[in-house]
């Protein structure tokens, strides 16, 4: 047992031994972190044109300030980027987080002094409960991998900015910096292609014990290492012990990750994101991921079906139910006030307050009055998968509404590791699921509104291809599952 690992077993105890007392009564821990933000919000920008010197509760502040996605602080956002102070948070955010957008273009999300410890303690927090829970910490004496984007920062402008995985990396311990790969130097190059090149020839001679990152370019990586080696990833690492993922469902990549492992590796999900780091699964095997209460963000939760509504109901987490799907609403010390970041979730236990990432407020189909969403089709997929036994690389969907003879469908857009057999088979397992899920689904199927959905087999690579196309290939970037037009589909099969 190495030094590191010996110390973290009675440090994570510790530490999520003290965070748990958080969770015995969530709503007061809630309330706390509220009251600490309207204080420290009062004499900013954003503060005096909301009255927050008269916010007395929870229903005042509902009251004074709306909701708002990113068109709605543009503004308080370029008097940030044109040298004003105390805007949205005391004084000049730390960093500015660039995310793309597809409304609003290029994103400058705030991250202050006061909210880094979020990224940084949560993602802490999300190792210390695996060995907490586990009593596993091996992976701490070994070399631990992280695929993200490149670290480099733009400081031309009065604000340090780049991505928030690039922002993050200057934050790491010292004493993980040393086991830490990629190496400085790739983990800057900013061709995901030559990165992932020189990724694989790093660490190919590492003890490499962890991996953190999004599946689908986890997945590249791994395919890489075994055409570079000719050998199984157990074999070339063989104390490989945890994978760390998040920004996509794990469900659809499941079965192709586990079996290139070719050997038993725990998995973590995680749901952090540039507007914060918001909840963590706290051991391999547990449904759903602890919400993050006590880190200087104040949540609020919108009924999917009210999300767009004129006044919609916005609940606490004392007030919601369980098993259905909510827009997630932040308000936090990095200065985003009744901020919707576009997630949607659903609670599965109340105590502690565990949730699933369920999808995107704007990704869902509905041409036809279905409202299918990501959590759905997922599920569908992945259910047929296992069924099959298939590996899928990736997909995405879309209603086909120009149909010359028949009825309408949605189309299914799929990379296979290897094309079923029977594709009308597959698509027809994957329709029966969906039906199961979503009853105005199937509804509109038994009335003959629309006929059972299609696949069209997207050749290997393809995804990667349109992805590159559009600057997008690998890091923290993803491909959309669902949307109500064609445009995405046209881009990707052209």
């Amino acid at each position: 047992m190495g030094f590191r690992s010996f110390f973290a077993k009675p440090l994570a105890r510790y530490v999520i031994s003290s965070a748990s007392k958080q969770h015995v009564n969530p709503f007061q821990t809630q309330e706390r972190v509220f009251q600490y933000l309207i204080k420290n919000g009062t004499d900013t920008q954003f503060g005096k044109d909301h009255c927050f010197d008269k916010i007395q509760s929870i229903q005042d502040y509902q009251k004074a300030v709306p909701i708002r996605d990113y068109e709605g602080i543009k503004a308080y956002i370029n008097k940030i980027l044109k040298g004003e102070n105390d805007v949205l948070w005391k004084g000049m955010p730390a960093y500015f987080a660039k995310t793309s957008g597809t409304t609003s273009g290029a994103k400058y999300i705030p991250i202050t002094k006061a909210s880094i410890p979020n990224h940084i303690n949560t993602a802490r927090n999300a190792l210390f409960s695996y060995i907490a829970h586990t009593g596993k910490a091996a992976f701490l004496d070994g070399n631990m991998m992280f695929l993200s984007g490149s670290p480099v920062l733009d400081y031309s402008d009065i604000i340090p900015t780049g991505r928030l995985s690039g922002i993050v990396n200057h934050h790491i311990p010292a004493i993980l910096k040393t086991n830490q790969l990629p190496n400085w130097q790739t983990n800057c190059e900013e061709d995901w292609e030559t990165k992932v090149h020189k990724i694989v020839q790093e660490t190919l001679s590492k003890d490499l014990r962890l991996i953190s990152g999004i599946p689908p370019w986890v997945q590249m990586y791994l395919d890489k290492v075994i055409e570079q080696t000719q050998k199984t990833i157990d074999e070339v690492f063989p104390n490989l012990q945890l994978f760390i993922h998040g920004g996509v469902n794990y469900l659809p990549y499941q079965n192709k990750l586990e079996a290139t492992f070719n050997k038993p590796v725990d998995t973590l999900e995680t749901f952090p994101a540039s507007e914060g780091f918001f909840a963590f699964q706290q051991q391999p095997g547990e449904e759903g991921l602890l919400l993050n209460i006590n880190s200087g963000i104040f949540y609020e939760f919108v009924p999917l079906e009210e999300f767009y509504s004129n006044q919609p109901t916005r609940l606490t987490v004392q007030e919601v139910e369980l098993h259905k799907n909510y827009a997630l609403i932040i308000s936090s010390n990095a200065g985003l006030w009744s901020y919707s970041i576009g997630d949607t979730v659903k609670f599965i236990t109340k105590n502690p307050l565990r949730l699933i990432v369920s999808g995107r407020v704007k990704h869902f189909i509905s041409a036809f009055g279905e409202h299918v969403i990501g959590e759905e089709v997922e599920r569908a997929i992945s259910d047929a998968s296992k069924q099959y036994n298939l590996k899928i690389n990736e997909f995405t969907l879309a209603p086909q509404v120009e149909v010359k003879t028949g009825l309408p469908y949605h189309e299914w857009f799929i990379e296979f590791e290897q094309v079923p057999e029977s594709l009308s088979q597959f698509a027809l397992y994957i329709d029966e699921q969906l039906q199961q899920q979503n009853s105005y689904y199937k509804d509109l199927i038994i009335g003959k509104v629309l006929q059972t959905l299609k696949i069209t087999v997207v050749p290997k690579g393809g995804f990667a291809k349109y992805m590159q196309s559009i600057g997008k290939l690998g890091g923290q970037n993803k491909v959309p599952r669902l949307s109500n037009d064609r445009k995405l589909v046209k881009q990707l099969m052209s």
